[in-house]
């Protein structure tokens, strides 16, 4: 069987369908998986992935393509001369995964399915509800599962990726705390004075601290590194991140890829989450973690980009120490 797996949107998005694509592979030939720009490194880096089609939906993201621009007819196109047997289709809980079935009904595949609030007409074969209070990587391998997708036995249905490679030469050799000061939207971020703060209060707790940061993010890194911390910013495609990561003591970050990164190479999480969408869907998955950040905040679940609040209160009132703490825990050292 030829399966296609498609998760539209970000790096992070494409982790979480992680078990899911490996309960798709134990049934399956072949699997190709469809993603966004966004998420194509995340995808290379699962198992069970085959291979990669990377579109860009006019549906998704902050700067989504014309319809024109998207090259539709040349997508369908392409799916269908690939002749899939079978197609997952896996969304976010605010997400309708309608307008992709409706491509993949025009490229002739046979077995879709998907979670769907909206009705779907002809366009899904199955049609999953989640269970409220899934996490969304439980979402999407419960939607596997209503296909006849069963994970293969003795997947224990956490966040993978391929081995990493070795990155004591970036990071330097004795124990250390990533911190990751970066996120996809403002709103998810907490502020460079406050990181650098946290890089502060860390070393004088003892820890060795390491920076992280993508291209566009350098002086931003640079700026909360300051003469304490290794500053990585620039240097880390994902393959090399996912080493650093997983050779770390914690990771610290926002609700943002890197944090679903770690999770996947194992490494506990302190999560400085700011609630504009549920912890219970997007914390760090199957790792010991610490959500940091008020969350019944008034901009919760509203899925803003931008603080809607002066201050941003819900992030910029958990301090450098509340971190060292949240750090000390998962460590199970004394507070």
């Amino acid at each position: 069987m030829k399966s296609l797996v498609v998760r539209l949107d970000s790096f992070g998005d494409v982790l979480l369908a992680g078990p899911a694509v490996r309960a798709v592979a134990a049934h399956s030939s072949h699997v190709t998986m469809v993603c966004g720009p966004r998420g194509e490194p995340a995808a290379r880096l699962l198992p069970g992935v085959d291979d990669v089609i990377v579109w860009e939906a006019p549906w998704e993201g902050f700067d989504a393509p014309t319809v024109q621009e998207a090259g539709v007819d040349g997508l369908v196109r392409r799916l269908k001369d690939a002749a899939f047997d079978a197609a997952l289709v896996l969304t976010s809980f605010h997400q309708s995964p309608l307008p992709t079935a409706l491509l993949l009904r025009l490229a002739g595949v046979p077995y879709i399915g998907a979670d769907s609030t909206d009705h779907p007409g002809r366009l899904l074969d199955v049609r999953h509800r989640r269970l409220p209070g899934r996490h969304e990587a439980e979402a999407a391998l419960d939607t596997a599962a209503a296909m006849g997708f069963e994970p293969p036995a003795g997947d224990d249905g956490l966040l993978r990726v391929l081995p990493p490679p070795d990155t004591i030469a970036l990071t330097g050799n004795g124990p250390y705390v990533v911190l990751h000061p970066g996120a996809s939207a403002p709103a998810r971020a907490w502020s460079p004075e406050r990181c650098a703060e946290a890089v502060e209060s860390l070393a004088e707790a003892g820890h060795r601290v390491v920076v992280t940061g993508g291209p566009d993010e350098i002086g931003l890194t640079r700026k909360v590194s300051g003469d304490i911390a290794v500053d990585l910013g620039g240097r880390t495609e994902p393959r090399t991140l996912a080493g650093i990561l997983r050779t770390a003591d914690v990771v610290v970050c926002g609700n943002t890829g890197p944090a679903h990164l770690a999770a996947a190479v194992g490494t506990p999480v302190v999560s400085l989450f700011a609630p504009v969408v549920p912890a219970e869907r997007w914390a760090p998955y199957g790792v010991p973690s610490v959500v940091l950040g008020d969350q019944r905040a008034p901009c919760a679940d509203s899925r803003a980009r931008r603080c809607p609040v002066p201050g941003h209160p819900c992030l910029e009132e958990v301090t450098g120490q509340d971190v060292v703490g949240a750090v000390r825990r998962l460590l199970k050292e004394d507070a």
